[in-house]
């Protein structure tokens, strides 16, 4: 082994150890590794930023975005739900919620199709009074699992099409990935439905710092337009969009109003209805009933602010000049340009307006404004802004632009008509564009610590290619796996990529292990496509922690979950996987 060489090897291992011991963050371990790297002679000072240039950081960042839109669209809350309503008993929601995570994450970054099935999970859950662990690492297991069957379910599949494509190949396609994924994800998915069981009872997790101060009480008040899917039904009606947890004070009907109304009392075109409840239902309601916001018309926007629909929450401050006024008498909208959409006041019920409303210190407010405004108009207004969260009361939703566009990117994907990272940034730039997801949400859920971590981590790995190291590794793969037949050579590489996975992310594993796989197969007279395919599955498939993989992080602290948990239900969803993925790589993919 020469010097260089030995150099690389010592600085992957110190950088897994690194990842491992988690006292730093896997961005920074990323961006030390690369400046060590440069420091050792590993990689060329011009080559050290070829990262951040790389189609991988451009795709998994418009992935994210697209992902963003849909979830921000709600319409897959809104599909599930209803079908999870019909189902009381776990035993039937934890595979309805399993299956559908696993379906959606092979149409999108299985992050994505994660993150928009948890309000649904936490709602069956809060409903049955059960603790949400039950569902949570399932859905995030079956997540990945989901995330093998197509190229864009996850990062892994992207990094080995480019890998292949490096080689002298074609990339993979959309879903040359498909058959071995789909039999192993029926498969895992079949085992999540009833292998929940061996979770620990009892998990709770921790509250954030959102549930902490969330508002349960906001009044607010909307108008039934003639368009409105409400016009003609009942008060029931409504409240079932809100699952209950929403209630009419009363109805404003040419200078009538109706207290209180019965279930079955109609609603009109032209109706004012002041509603309460949470401000996340009260969105729901308006959205999908077709309601029209009161307030929300006016404009309060600039040419450049970034998100037209920014709304905060406030607590009205002693020396606030809204205290002892109404918003009608203040004139809130003429003086200051904003709009005050909700109120809540603890330990009362409002039965007026909401201009009607004296305003008092400690009361809550819901209030819209220009982004780049905002804050200095609560100041100046004497109101105490609340966390920086997103309130969805009056932003707009528009479902079926950011539907044609998810369903246009998948097709043109599908047919193969553009390359994959023009694609997704195309579909991220018109979401953007045509205002299905504001910029400053669009920025947040950019995961900027994964994409640096990403590009820091190329220039790295790639280390291992230039100074030969990979094609020791597989010269030295092959003298273990000489006297082993085909099968057991996958398999080993398979099980090699799972043992990486936890200690250098699943992206980093295939980085790494791709040329491995490669120049192994190469030296054992096979196609390395059977290894590539054994890398993507292995590095896509970490069951055992909570580091390997996003989705398992994300679930760990509302799951209540401790480290040794994934192990009880990940070590034979692993076995399982292994058990079906070698015969049907082998199958689909022969070696000779």
């Amino acid at each position: 082994m020469t010097q260089p060489q030995l150099f690389s090897v010592l600085l992957v291992a110190g950088m897994m150890a690194a990842f491992l011991w988690g006292r730093l963050r896997y961005d920074i371990v990323a961006m030390l590794a690369l400046l060590a790297a440069v420091a050792l002679g590993l990689v060329p000072a011009a080559d050290a930023f070829k990262g951040f240039s790389d189609d991988i950081v451009v795709i998994v960042g418009s992935a994210l975005v697209l992902s963003a839109a849909v979830a921000r669209s709600r319409i897959i809350e809104r599909l599930f739900s209803k079908l999870g309503s019909g189902t009381a008993s776990t035993h039937w929601q934890v595979p309805l919620l399993v299956f559908s995570v696993a379906i959606l994450s092979a149409i999108i970054k299985n992050i994505g199709a994660l993150a928009m099935m948890l309000p649904i999970a936490y709602q069956l859950a809060r409903k049955g009074g059960k603790s949400p662990s039950v569902f949570l690492m399932p859905m995030a297991f079956a997540s990945l699992l989901g995330g093998i069957v197509t190229l864009v379910g996850t990062s892994p599949n992207v990094i080995v099409a480019r890998v292949r494509q490096e080689l002298g190949g074609e990339p993979f396609r959309m879903f040359d990935f498909a058959p071995v994924g789909i039999v192993v994800a029926l498969a895992g998915c079949a085992f999540l439905s009833v292998g929940y069981r061996l979770l620990p009872r009892g998990r709770r997790g921790a509250a954030s710092l959102d549930q902490a101060i969330a508002i349960k009480d906001y009044l607010t008040e909307a108008r039934l337009g003639p368009k409105s899917a409400l016009a003609g039904k009942t008060v029931a009606a409504l409240k079932a969009l809100g699952g209950g947890n929403v209630e009419i004070v009363q109805i404003l009907r040419d200078e009538r109003r109706v207290k209180a109304p019965l279930p079955d009392a109609g609603l009109r075109a032209g109706d004012l209805l002041l509603l309460r409840g949470d401000a996340a239902l009260l969105e729901r309601v308006v959205a999908e009933g077709g309601l029209d916001l009161i307030g929300k018309d006016r404009p309060t926007e600039k040419e450049d602010a970034l998100d037209p629909d920014r709304t905060a929450e406030a607590i009205i401050g002693p020396d606030s000049v809204l205290v002892g006024q109404s918003a009608g008498d203040i004139g809130l909208h003429a003086r200051f340009g904003v709009n005050m959409l909700a109120i809540s006041r603890s330990g009362e019920r409002f039965s007026q307006r909401l201009r009607d409303i004296r305003l008092r210190a400690g009361d809550v407010v819901v209030i819209q404004g220009d982004e780049k405004l905002l804050p200095e108009k609560l100041s100046e207004m004497g109101l105490l802004p609340l966390a920086d969260r997103l309130v969805p009361l009056g932003s707009t939703r528009r479902v079926v632009l950011t539907v044609a566009i998810a369903l246009a990117a998948v097709a043109t994907l599908a047919a193969g008509l553009a390359p994959v990272p023009l694609v997704f940034f195309a579909a991220a730039v018109l979401l953007i564009a045509l205002r299905c997801v504001p910029l400053r949400e669009a920025y947040r859920n950019v995961d900027a610590p994964i994409l640096i971590m990403l590009a820091a981590l190329i220039p790295v790995s790639d280390s291992l290619r230039t100074t030969g190291t990979t094609e020791l590794f597989a010269s030295w793969l092959a003298l273990l796996g000489a006297g082993l037949p085909g099968w057991a050579a996958v398999a080993l590489i398979l099980i090699a990529a799972m043992a990486v996975t936890p200690f250098l992310n699943n992206a980093a594993t295939v980085l790494v292990m791709a040329p491995i796989g490669a120049g192994f197969a190469r030296n054992l007279g096979y196609n390395p496509d059977a290894f590539l395919m054994a890398v993507a599955i292995g590095a896509a498939c970490d069951f055992l922690t909570p580091i390997g993989h996003q989705c398992n992080t994300l679930v760990m602290g509302p799951g209540g979950y401790r480290f040794g948990d994934y192990a009880r239900l990940g070590a034979p969803l692993s076995l399982i996987v292994i058990l079906l993925a070698v015969p049907m790589i082998l199958l689909v993919w022969p070696l000779r």
